[in-house]
């Protein structure tokens, strides 16, 4: 089985948004029972008495114009045991990946990515947060996630 970590800041746009998209296509590819897809944050700030937060309402929006459902998703947070857990822990930016190599005490196995590294780019998914285009989000990490599953499928 192949395990993959999506990670963002706080768990409530970038990284479900890639969670949902790659199960979608795992899905479609008929490979579902091959892969455990998740998805974390780097930080607590969605996380409220041990109860995380639901995906900020524009993002669960534009998955739904794709016809994918978040339903139930909360945000969780990283822990240094995913690190142990995941093949591939990814995350949307270099803030994230910093972040992450600091939670998972550096990464001395490489395992940790950034998304649009699969779609030969070497750029971050800006956050929608921030940007408000949850549409330009949608497609960069439908471009990553066509990238990282390719990769695994060949490898």
């Amino acid at each position: 089985m192949i395990k993959v970590l999506f990670v963002c800041h706080g768990n409530i746009c970038r990284s479900p948004m890639a969670e949902f998209i790659f199960k979608e296509m795992v899905k479609k590819h008929g490979l579902e029972d091959q892969f455990l897809i998740k998805s974390a944050a780097t930080s607590t700030e969605e996380i409220w008495n041990g109860i995380g937060n639901p995906v900020y309402p524009p993002a669960k929006k534009e998955l739904a114009r794709h016809g994918i459902s978040c339903d139930k998703k909360r945000a969780v947070q990283m822990c240094r045991a995913d690190y142990e857990k995941y093949e591939y822990l990814i995350g949307m930016d270099d803030q994230n990946i910093s972040n992450m190599i600091r939670i998972a005490g550096g990464d001395p196995a490489h395992k940790i990515y950034k998304l649009l590294m699969f779609a030969n780019d070497p750029g971050d998914i800006a956050d929608p947060w921030y940007t408000g285009e949850f549409g330009r989000t949608y497609e960069d990490i439908v471009r990553g996630c066509e990238g990282l599953l390719k990769h695994l499928v060949e490898k």
